[in-house]
């Protein structure tokens, strides 16, 4: 459920402002209240969208493990309109929405594959205050993704963790995007799994 962010929305205007709305309407069906919040400073917010939009463009890791690495992330977090954004964009990029869904509660689900779980374990141990990745982990990963593909997940997790960081700090919440096409509500994650760096 979406409640006020810590900043208020600035009014998106200009030529440049126009621009951004088409391109929210085009991704998302409608301008989040979130561009509002961060048009008050609009290098962050540009620069963001620009290395979002970058990491779209990477291949080598497959697309249903970068959605569950980035969702495992915004779940650790606690970023609930990173988890519902990434929930939609899986939909629209014709992920298994039912996987997709289970990502919150991952560790008690038994939909996800021993590849699947030790990505989701990677994207939580990044996550942790201080990171918790071991070599064993890391080295599993290697021989299932191979180097590249490997950059590419700590790329994508680091990338969720300082977009889900920065909007829970800003008070930026769900705005209810998977809702808007009628999809099942994600698993909830459970309550001892919360909380970023409790446990090390």
């Amino acid at each position: 459920m979406s409640t006020t962010a810590r900043i208020p929305a600035a009014e998106i205007t200009g030529l440049k402002g126009a621009v951004i709305k088409t391109a929210a309407r085009r991704m998302a069906g409608k301008v989040p209240d979130s561009l509002g919040v961060l048009w008050h400073h609009q290098g962050v917010m540009q620069d963001s969208m620009s290395i979002g939009r970058k990491t779209e463009g990477w291949h080598e890791l497959d697309a249903n493990l970068a959605s569950y690495a980035v969702m495992a992330a915004a779940a650790t977090i606690g970023c609930s309109f990173c988890l519902d954004y990434n929930y939609f964009m899986a939909h629209n990029h014709g992920l298994d929405e039912t996987k997709v869904r289970e990502v919150p509660r991952w560790r008690e689900s038994t939909v996800f594959t021993p590849l699947e779980r030790r990505v989701m374990e990677y994207a939580e141990a990044m996550c942790e205050t201080s990171p918790t990745v071991t070599d064993e982990l890391s080295d599993a990963l290697l021989a299932d993704l191979g180097p590249a593909g490997l950059i590419e997940l700590a790329a994508r997790v680091a990338f969720m963790n300082m977009s889900a960081r920065m909007n829970v700090a800003l008070g930026i919440h769900s705005e209810e995007f998977a809702d808007a096409c009628g999809l099942a509500p994600l698993a909830t994650r459970p309550a001892a799994a919360s909380a970023v760096g409790s446990a090390a």
